[in-house]
Parts: structure tokens; sequence; C-alpha cells
């Protein structure tokens, strides 16, 4: 399943349905940069629970569904997720014209103060400083987080910059993350003009 775009009435909205499928992993998503429900499930609770923050923060509408190895550890799911949730919003985005591009959020989650700057500009990089205080957070391996923000940022060519200014608490560390990875693309992502963001005049 490969759908470009998602259609309400004549007018087309800016989204993408994908799914992915190896030997470790199943995975489908439907992804609405303008929008909608959100519906998660993956098989590791606090996962669901930080995409589903992630999207809301977003202002997304999401489905996914991931079915992976999970009787081996929550690594594939969680990769693949990133990897399958990247490649939709970086179709969704197109030729990125229009797009603000550049944004940053810092969000606080009780004694933790998390930071995210990014850039949509299809080279994708990964910048993370969060050490994870726990190494479990309920079944989700906290050293996991890392690994879904590079899946994601590599398959987003998305420029991505994270970092936990202070915390004691893998699980606010984790969310605040997410929550300010969320606030940040919000921004990043919406129509602001009719060209590229770019002095280059493509991305």
């Amino acid at each position: 399943m490969d759908i470009p775009v998602y259609q309400k009435g004549e007018a087309p909205l800016r989204g993408y349905v994908l799914s992915r499928k190896t030997k470790e992993t199943d995975i489908s998503a439907s992804l609405c940069l303008e929008g909608g429900g959100v519906k998660v499930s993956t098989g590791i609770g606090f996962f669901d629970h930080m995409l589903t923050a992630l999207a809301f923060y977003a202002g997304w509408g999401l489905e996914l569904e991931a079915k992976g190895d999970l009787e081996v550890d929550g690594h594939h799911t969680v990769e693949d997720a990133g990897i399958v949730l990247g490649q939709a919003l970086s179709r969704a985005l197109g030729d990125r014209k229009g797009i603000r591009r550049f944004a940053s959020a810092c969000i606080p989650m009780d004694e933790a103060l998390c930071f995210t700057a990014l850039d949509f500009s299809n080279r994708p990089f990964l910048a993370f400083d969060a050490p994870m205080p726990q190494p479990m957070i309920g079944a989700y391996d906290s050293c996991l987080t890392e690994e879904f923000m590079r899946a994601f940022a590599t398959n987003a060519g998305l420029t991505l910059h994270m970092k936990c200014l202070y915390g004691k608490n893998a699980h606010h560390i984790t969310e605040a993350l997410f929550k300010s990875l969320g606030a940040a693309a919000r921004e990043a992502v919406a129509v602001t003009g009719t060209g590229v963001t770019s002095t280059k005049g493509v991305l």
C-alpha cells in the first residue's frame, strides 16, 4: 500500500499511506499533516503513548499499526516505526514548497527539560544528547528513543538536534523529547509561502 495523498472532497490534503514488511516487522502508517484522529498500536505500551503524544503535538492525524518480533526485544519495532513514519512524512511534504522549514521547541515534563531544534532540509542528521537515568520504562528500553529519532530523521530528510538540559526520570525525559519534536514539527511544516525556503531554490 503506497498512496500519495488524502482526498477531502476535491481538495487534496498533505498526507501519505505507507506500509513496510520485513522478516522482523510489519508496519503500516496513515499520516495526514492537516490533522485527524490518532490511533497507534505497536505492542509496546509506552511507545504507543509516545507516538500518540508526537502526533497530538504535531497536529497530525495518524494511524499506525506495527507487528514486530517483540519476543526478541523492541528494537526492530521501534526503529522500523521510525523508518515508516519518516518516509510517510517526507512523501507527504513532497517538494517542501512553502513550508517554514526551521523550528524549535523547549518542553518541560516535571523535573526534566528537553529541547528540539530541527530543519526539514532534506539533509538527514541526528545530534542526540539525552542520557537516560533508568534503562527501562515499562517494557520499553530507554535507549530506543535515540534509535527511533535516528530512523525518523534519516527517512524524513530531517536535520534534528535534541538535548535533555536536565532531568532525573527517563519517562519524563523521553516524553519531553517526543513532545518537543511534535511541537517543533508542527511549526516547521506549516505552509507560510509558495516557494522553497532555501537560497539554493531547492531542498
